[in-house]
């Protein structure tokens, strides 16, 4: 992986491919290598840009508290390094929360955005405290019970659990902290919503129990000319539960 030294972290990523520019962002607590099996479907199309967000992967973090923007913040600091003004960009679960943050402060740098197994709504008061208690939890007792928790939730195939729980395993306790607080204090994105110019795609899974489908039938709704992929029998991981649909979807953000 290429690392770029950028409000004061190292950002690690990959580039891979050529065509239009479009940036691909991990969810929680996973790192790039969620898109490894979809990369080969997109890239005789796309510049992928692939981050692994700040404290995941071999990107590094700060002590103190952070917030979407500031993560998107990296990422406008990344297209500078890279010489690229204007971007697709694609997020997974927090990913998308990042995306949101991001085409909400850079809008003039957002040519399409890619909302996969992802909400635009902020955390109810009862979800955000447990954001907190589960990042009170990790500093005290490490990753190991939410990697035990999240790891059937992403999805019943057991080859992509496996895959799941490896992926969560190698991360920093530090990372789950810092990402937990981050989208506990998220603000909620559906004003964003009417202003949006540019191709939106919207993909989730039918079975994801971690954010329902009706959540991206909502964006649908307040975004009447967005693509929205639904697919069958997929849950919270579609870039590899049905690449062939999510790459296809995907593809309409060239």
């Amino acid at each position: 992986m290429e690392k770029i030294s950028v409000n004061n972290i190292e950002l690690a990523y990959i580039r891979k491919g050529s065509g239009s520019p479009l940036m691909l962002l991990h969810g929680y607590p996973l790192d790039h290598h969620l898109w490894d099996e979809i990369t080969p479907l997109l890239e005789d199309i796309f510049d992928l840009i692939i981050p692994d967000l700040r404290g995941f992967g071999e990107s590094t973090t700060v002590d103190q508290p952070y917030t979407m923007d500031d993560i998107a913040a990296d990422l406008a600091g990344l297209l500078d390094h890279l010489g690229i003004q204007k971007t697709a960009v694609a997020g997974h679960s927090m990913g998308g929360y990042v995306a949101l943050a991001f085409a909400r402060l850079y809008p003039e740098r957002v040519s399409g955005l890619g909302l996969v197994s992802t909400q635009v709504l902020a955390d109810p008061p009862d979800r955000k405290e447990g954001r907190y208690k589960s990042a009170a939890d990790v500093a005290e007792n490490g990753t190991a019970s939410v990697v035990e928790a999240m790891t059937p939730k992403f999805t019943s195939d057991e080859r992509l659990q496996a895959f799941a729980r490896k992926t969560m395993e190698r991360q920093q306790p530090a990372a789950y902290i810092g990402a937990l607080k981050a989208m506990a204090e998220r603000t909620d994105a559906t004003s964003l919503l009417a202003s949006i110019k540019y191709p939106v795609v919207i993909v989730h899974g039918d079975a994801d129990s971690l954010i329902p489908v009706d959540r991206a039938r909502e964006v649908k709704a307040a975004i009447p000319g967005a693509h929205l992929a639904v697919l069958s029998g997929a849950g919270h991981m579609p870039m590899m539960e049905a690449r062939d649909e999510t790459a296809k979807a995907l593809g309409q953000l060239v």
